[in-house]
């Protein structure tokens, strides 16, 4: 429920924001937990805090002329939502997919700003893409779409400004595409101002792997915090993905076993463990369904068009996209015996679930705390293209678990402040909340 002060900010937010649903779902889920901070530091109503969080600084959307292999022109639209920039340049990443529209952008960013604040980093919150599907294009006709999308939003960004990174559709291949055209456009080597790039131009080891290897760091720290770990866990994961191939991988590790992954078709489900290689062998190379893993693993199962949730596990950790664990998936892994919930994909359940999760005691980290892996490792990216340096696979997989470690801190330790133990969504927000508010209020009314 709403604390009675913050009901009228949210009606004026879904004013402002019309038809930007998933927008006003992550604003209320953070007005939700905020209602304790307001009667502790009375400073941010006075000045209005929330009401300036919620507002972006900057929305840029723009025109995207584009022409395929075949000569014919298409026009696709591009978005830029500069959201909070008290901490740090914006940070946030791209998306290439027909979903993208202004609330999806919106939602995203907004979500961004705690995420960033939460790992300790000087990077504020802001995030970017178009409505374009890269799904059956050439590598040519990604290039120019890539390259006009930035001969626009070039004038925008910079390593002290705004720095755009992957996500949804945009990997090293439209990186690459897009960091040439501002290096074009630009005359300038200014290897900050796009992370997640490959290798040889400037990119960051365990990048690549950083989301889903920081989620299943984020949930082993919470199993900890109750005496436990993965040791012998099941776990199930949704999609099968760049997230979810690499949470995979290091739940693995962590001694836990991965049961069931899925894809927009169905879900796969191997009693001794999915065979994480295979995985990326079908989605990475071969661009298969995951439907085919089940002809070169004999004991595993396909069932198309179920919920992966049906599963029964121990550990659940959806990393496909927003909205996909609804009420009632959520109360199935409850029953199932579920302890422990790892977000790493960004607001995959919904509000009713996320209340399922909450009051059967299970621990639940939020996405903007669970997932924070990702741009975690991009800010160490800026910081070796700041120095002109690279950092071996390990010393940075090591700084990103010490980050993850100080996250699971930071929540941990904030819910126990507010008198809410345990309770992971209230410690994300209430953390990530104050540490933007308070520079706001050190910078004073911009």
């Amino acid at each position: 429920m709403l604390h009675e002060r913050l009901e009228p900010i949210y009606d004026e937010v879904i004013h402002r924001n019309q038809g930007e649903t998933e927008f006003h779902q992550a604003v209320r889920e953070v007005l939700e937990s905020v209602g304790p901070v307001l009667a502790k530091h009375p400073e941010y109503a006075e000045n209005k805090i929330i009401e300036r969080i919620c507002e972006p600084e900057r929305q840029i959307t723009f025109r995207i002329p584009w022409e395929d292999d075949n000569g014919e022109v298409h026009i696709n639209r591009g978005f830029r939502v500069e959201f909070n920039s008290a901490l740090g340049p914006y940070k946030g990443g791209l998306r290439f997919h027909p979903s993208v529209y202004q609330g999806i952008v919106k939602f995203l960013g907004f979500e961004q700003v705690f995420k960033n604040a939460l790992t300790g980093l000087p990077i504020g919150g802001g995030k970017g893409g178009a409505d374009f599907d890269p799904k059956g294009r050439s590598d040519s006709e990604i290039m120019r779409f890539c390259q006009s999308f930035m001969t626009e939003l070039h004038r925008h960004l910079g390593e002290y400004t705004d720095v755009p990174a992957g996500d949804i559709g945009v990997g090293g291949r439209e990186v690459g595409y897009l960091f040439g055209q501002y290096k074009r456009i630009t005359n300038r080597y200014e290897s900050g101002v796009l992370t997640g790039k490959n290798l040889p131009f400037g990119g960051a080891r365990v990048r690549t792997e950083a989301t889903g290897y920081g989620c299943a760091f984020f949930v082993d720290e919470m199993l900890r915090a109750r005496g436990t770990s993965f040791s012998g866990k099941r776990a199930v994961v949704s999609g099968s993905g760049n997230v979810a191939i690499y949470t995979m991988e290091k739940v693995h590790q962590l001694g836990g076993v991965v049961v069931a992954c899925s894809d927009s078709s169905g879900y796969i489900h191997d009693p001794n463990g999915i065979d994480v290689e295979l995985v990326r062998q079908l989605k990475e190379v071969e661009r298969e369904r995951i439907s085919a893993y089940t002809e070169r693993r004999p004991g595993a199962k396909y069932l198309e068009g179920q919920r992966v949730w049906e599963v029964p596990c121990e550990v659940a950790m959806p990393s496909a996209t927003q909205n996909e664990i609804n009420g009632r998936d959520a109360e199935t892994l409850v029953a199932n015996g579920c302890v422990a919930v790892g977000e790493g994909a960004n607001m995959p359940t919904t509000p009713e679930g996320v209340r399922a999760f909450r009051s059967a005691g299970i621990a639940f980290g939020p996405g903007k705390a669970a997932n924070a892996g990702g741009v975690a490792t991009s800010a160490l990216e800026m910081q070796q293209n700041a120095s002109r340096d690279s950092w071996s696979f390990e010393f940075t997989e090591k700084r990103l678990q010490e980050i993850m470690r100080d996250v699971h801190a930071r929540c941990h330790d904030t819910a126990e402040q507010y008198g809410m133990p345990g309770d992971y969504v209230a410690g994300a927000n209430i953390a990530g909340f104050t540490r933007v508010a308070d520079a706001m209020l050190e910078l004073g009314l911009i």
